[in-house]
């Protein structure tokens, strides 16, 4: 399988899940995955939601944040991996002052 992000429109989000700030996203939805780069711009956020349909990875490619997963604070920055496990909650903000890029992949369970 191959996902071409070139050919997938970018959409802009306001206060993602009552987040604040705007963020972009290419995404990519099937039965198994939901895989989507994804930019928080500065002083944006995801904001808290329970994560329903399966494990929420988020890996760090530039800029700064903090995850927030069932109570739990991680910084993250580049190289990291965020990982919030089905029926978790968790919200993420970009603590930096450039923007925060991540993949964020879901395996649907």
């Amino acid at each position: 399988m191959l996902i071409n992000f070139d050919e997938i429109e970018a959409i802009t989000i306001p206060g993602m899940n009552n987040g604040t700030g705007i963020m972009k996203a290419q995404m990519y939805n099937d039965d198994l995955y939901r895989i989507i780069p994804t930019t928080i711009h500065p002083g944006g956020s995801i904001g808290t939601h329970k994560q329903e349909s399966g494990d929420d990875m988020n890996y760090i490619i530039s800029g700064t944040g903090k995850a927030f997963c069932d109570g739990v604070e991680e910084e993250l920055k580049p190289g990291v991996m965020h990982i919030c496990r089905k029926d978790s909650e968790h919200s993420i903000v970009n603590t930096g002052e450039e923007d925060l890029v991540m993949l964020t992949i879901v395996v649907k369970k």
